[in-house]
């Protein structure tokens, strides 16, 4: 009996399920998809509208389509088993049309799916071996269809009307479209003020004081108008006065009132457990409590779902699959769980098992169920050591919460205090106070904090003890107080009873804008509208930042100005694809086609009769950005005439309406001897006063003259041609331009040059580390070059938009205008104000001479980065180093120069002419052997040990895009 070919994704899952098969399988990963689009062409039918799409080999996957091909050929049974999603399906599919035509006995190619990587589910799911589901197929591939559509056939327009390289996406635009709207909302907000009233109370019984705050007065609540809501209805901010005036009339009330308690209500409030994780949740908790970004949530969560290895239990998956929108949980976990529960305590467990309703509530057979850990034993304390920081961090967010989901409800003794103090009329105060009674299903948390706790008294405790006698009193009395205040209870109360006045405390406050969006607020709303799902939540993050449209400040979501101009380009231009709301519509309708209720040909009919009527509008009305020229109220900084608002490369910029294109005029000797009075007719025809005359010689001016009618432009073409050997005319051209800095993020805000964030592997979740390549430096994953590898590479590029110019103090040299501290492609430097006319650049220089032509000597960088000092005269002079030259005379040659030569061993002063100390530098391909034109010499010199390791710096993910989806 021969061998079966089992086809998985990754390779670490087919190491990981490889264990479990055993010796009659062979297991092999397909690194993704194997099959897709093409790239130079839309691929799709759209002319008989079949929408059938031409699927062909992934670049760079022939050589895996050959192997498993191969193997195939082999193979008695061939078992697809990627991931139990549509993408999944998608992939099965593929992989079975590669592979039918190398098979015998077509039946033998099945599709096998689990939820949990462990033995007893994937050695099950090879019992229930199924054929591929073809709804799913299509709904994946209807998908990928319509983003193929709206990408190959907006992003032209975008190219043709705004600035080549953009690109528009179905769901990212409407993801974009969000974030662009509610910064209108935020630029757009008024801010109310209303003022709060917090009295400070204490009882005639006891001295423990509390805190009220003033709802009303005679019972009617006191509110504050706050605009209107989407549907017209007024809002009112409760609890408030409205202003300053109302604040002080009330509290001189209230300084001569008599204070007691009303009522005193008491009752007791359960809180429910919380569902086990979603896809989405897992992506808010883990941004929430973790810090984690979506890409790291969802790396990391990959890896536990594939297997870690636990000692001696082997390879395990600890989660299950983590993409899913789906609350169930099977029979099996949900016994597991009570069992666990049961041994903390008889009150923790409920008399029957929780149940949770979800978006999908189907058979215990459906791949979605919700994100639990596959093995409750598997506590996160008991097998801490065998992962990563990160690891047992998510891990044990998902196993605390999915064991709290089948926990008791937790209890709190809730009490609630009114409070009246009687002047001219009844000011009504409310105080409420809860106590926790039973902790139920925040048992985990209460313990999380009680360890937090102690942590902080331990260090607190310790730091005490390292200080004066006294000092650590004053810090164990103000420990005590602080304690004692966050466990501070209401006193008790009854009704009728008086009370004293200790404080007012009136408070102004102004309603604050709507928070720009993070990445777990982007998800939430991206769920509750319904666009995308769980599987596409990361990749339209990663998206919208990797085409630059967004940048992250301070972990919040800013929209650049490219992202504003073709958020609104396509809103303005198809209302109807990119609605929220329809894309919602089409989220549900690709769930009808998974679910077999609606064929995908009748789904990409509907959608596409809108899209071609706006596509059709959009080609004849879409504004053109790239020629836009708005006036504005700014002037130039060097003529004085209005600024011209126009569009570049890099965004809108300013630039002087005196600017123009025309070329200038050559005046030559002949024609204006023989007849000036034709060619000054020519030069005015052409031209438009002024005309600025110039004569050169070896293109160095040598007369230059502004003229502003038709006697001056002739004395002064005269007088040019007894200056120089080439006379032209050309009109007055002013070419200042200032960027547009309004209309871009605040670089210069605070938190925005904070160290960035670090770059997570999307694949595992890993810190990823900057590596040196062929073509520069690159992002990779550590696991780079691990068996199974990983291999998951971001490249660097140019930020988009750079800070604002500094001014300095310092003034140029050669003209005399200020300075400018600048950002480049390279870095920070310094040059004059006054380009392009004047294009000074401060270079750093040496105090050494250069030894060609005595020149000086410039610190430089090649385009990698790398230091090197070279000749200033380039190219006149050549001479370049990649040593640092030390204004020294070698003490046994008398060379004018020493070079400083670091090494693993130290820091060396080295003669130029001590070849044996000087590192070997690598002929060029054919060169003849050089003869040394000096006497060699031996000088060498120690000066410093060696350096301790560099520390490399992490480039900001802003400048890094994706370049390699790996699955390994």
């Amino acid at each position: 009996m021969g061998k079966s070919l089992v086809i998985v994704e990754s390779p670490a899952k087919a190491k990981t399920i490889g264990k479990y098969l055993g010796s009659d399988y062979v297991v092999e990963a397909s690194i993704g998809h194997i099959m897709d689009l093409p790239k130079n062409d839309i691929g799709v039918e759209l002319k008989k509208r079949t929408f059938e799409p031409t699927l062909i080999v992934s670049p760079g996957k022939e050589k895996v389509v050959e192997r498993l091909k191969k193997l195939a050929s082999k193979a008695d049974m061939v078992y697809l088993a990627p991931d139990p999603d549509r993408e999944g399906e998608a992939i099965a599919a593929h992989l079975s049309i590669q592979l039918l035509p190398m098979m015998k006995d077509k039946s033998k190619v099945r599709r096998v799916t689990f939820n949990e990587i462990t033995k007893k589910a994937v050695q099950a799911a090879f019992l229930h071996a199924r054929d591929i589901d073809e709804d799913l197929v299509d709904a994946q591939q209807t998908r990928r269809v319509l983003d193929r559509l709206v990408g190959y056939q907006v992003s032209p327009l975008l190219w043709d009307k705004v600035r080549r390289g953009l690109s528009a996406g179905r769901v990212q635009t409407v993801a974009l479209r969000l974030i662009v709207e509610r910064e209108q909302e935020i630029n757009d907000f008024n801010p109310v003020e209303y003022w709060t009233i917090d009295a400070q109370l204490e009882p005639t019984a006891n001295k423990q004081n509390f805190t009220a705050r003033f709802v009303g007065v005679n019972g009617v609540p006191a509110r504050v108008a706050n605009g209107k809501d989407e549907e017209g209805k007024d809002l009112f901010l409760s609890n408030a006065l409205p202003d300053k005036e109302a604040v002080d009339e009330v509290v001189g009330e209230l300084k001569v009132a008599k204070w007691s308690v009303r009522s005193v209500e008491k009752k007791e409030r359960r809180s429910n457990p919380r569902a086990p994780y979603t896809t989405s949740k897992l992506q808010q908790d883990a941004a929430g409590r973790l810090g984690f970004n979506v890409r790291r949530t969802m790396g990391v969560a990959q890896r536990l779902y594939e297997g870690v290895e636990i000692g001696a239990e082997g390879t395990v998956g600890l989660i299950t699959y983590m993409r899913t929108d789906s609350t169930r949980v099977s029979a099996d976990a949900i016994a597991e769980a009570r069992e666990y529960i049961g041994k903390l305590g008889p009150k923790y467990l409920p008399a029957t098992p929780n149940e949770y309703l979800g978006k999908k509530q189907v058979e215990a057979q459906d791949a979605h169920e919700a994100i639990r850990p596959t093995n409750v034993k598997f506590t996160p304390d008991s097998i801490r050591k065998y992962l990563s920081d990160e690891q047992f961090r998510l891990y044990k967010l998902i196993w605390q919460r999915f064991v709290s989901s089948q926990m008791s409800p937790a209890v709190f003794d809730q009490t609630t205090v009114d409070i009246v103090a009687q002047a001219k009329l009844a000011y009504d105060f409310r105080v409420t106070g809860s106590v926790l009674k039973f902790e139920g299903h925040l048992k985990f948390e209460e313990e999380d904090k009680r360890t937090r706790q102690a942590a902080k008294d331990k260090a607190a405790k310790e730091e005490a003890n390292a200080k004066p006698a006294q000092d650590a009193d004053a810090a164990a009395q103000a420990g005590t107080e602080e304690e004692d205040e966050a466990e501070a209870r209401l006193p008790e109360l009854s009704n009728g009873e008086a009370l004293r006045l200790q404080k007012l405390d009136p408070l102004q406050k102004f309603t604050q804008p709507p928070p720009r969006f993070n990445e777990a607020s982007l998800v939430k709303t991206l769920e509750e509208k319904g666009i995308g799902r769980p599987s596409t939540y990361a990749s339209i993050i990663n998206t919208i930042q990797d085409r630059d449209y967004v940048k992250k400040i301070q972990s919040k979501f800013v929209p650049t100005e490219i992202g504003i101009v073709v958020t609104k380009l396509l809103v303005k231009n198809f209302p109807y694809i990119f609605d929220t709301a329809y894309t919602a519509t089409l989220e549900g309708e690709l769930d009808a086609v998974e679910d077999g209720k609606e064929r995908w040909t009748d789904l990409l009919n509907g959608f596409y009769d809108h899209f071609e009527k706006e596509l059709i509008v959009a080609s004849d009305n879409m504004e053109d950005i790239k020629r836009m020229e708005e006036k504005t109220t700014q002037v130039c900084d060097n003529c004085g005439s209005p600024l011209i608002l126009k569009w570049g490369k890099f965004g809108s910029f300013y630039s002087c309406s005196n600017f123009t294109k025309v070329k200038p005029m050559t005046v030559a000797a002949g024609p204006w001897k023989k007849d000036s009075k034709a060619v000054l007719k020519k030069v005015t025809k052409a031209l438009n006063y002024p005309i600025i005359v110039k004569a050169m010689t070896d293109d160095v001016i040598e007369y230059s003259k502004e003229t502003d009618d038709a006697k001056e432009l002739t004395a002064a073409i005269q007088e040019a041609m007894e200056h120089g050997k080439k006379v032209t005319a050309e009109p007055f051209s002013c070419d200042f331009t200032k960027e547009n800095f309004a209309a871009k993020p605040d670089l210069s805000a605070p938190g925005a040059d904070e160290v960035a964030e670090e770059e997570f592997c999307d694949n595992c979740g890993r810190v990823m580390v900057l590596r040196n390549g062929p073509w520069g430096p690159f992002m990779a994953c550590p696991g780079y070059n691990e068996d199974p590898p990983c291999k998951t590479i971001r490249k660097l590029n140019q930020k988009v938009q750079q800070k604002p110019p500094v001014q300095l103090e310092e003034s140029c040299p050669k003209c005399g205008k200020p300075l400018l501290l600048r950002n480049g492609q390279y870095g920070e430097f310094i040059s004059c104000s006054g380009y392009p006319k004047c294009k000074y650049i401060k270079q750093e220089l040496l105090d050494v001479k250069c030894p060609k032509d005595g020149g000086d000597i410039a610190v430089r960088k090649t385009k990698r980065g790398d230091l090197f000092y070279g000749c200033v005269n380039y190219p006149k002079c050549d001479f370049a180093s990649n040593l640092k030259l030390v204004n020294q005379t070698c003490p046994k040659c008398d060379s004018a120069y020493v070079l400083e030569v670091v090494n693993d061993k130290g820091t060396y002063l080295v003669c130029p002419n001590n070849r044996e100390a000087l590192p070997k530098r690598r002929k060029k391909k054919g060169a003849p052997e050089e003869e040394p034109t000096t006497p060699p010499c031996t000088y060498e010199k120690k000066i410093a040990g060696p350096a301790p390791a560099p520390v490399v710096q992490r480039p900001d993910p802003d400048k890094t895009r994706a370049v390699v989806e790996s699955v390994a």
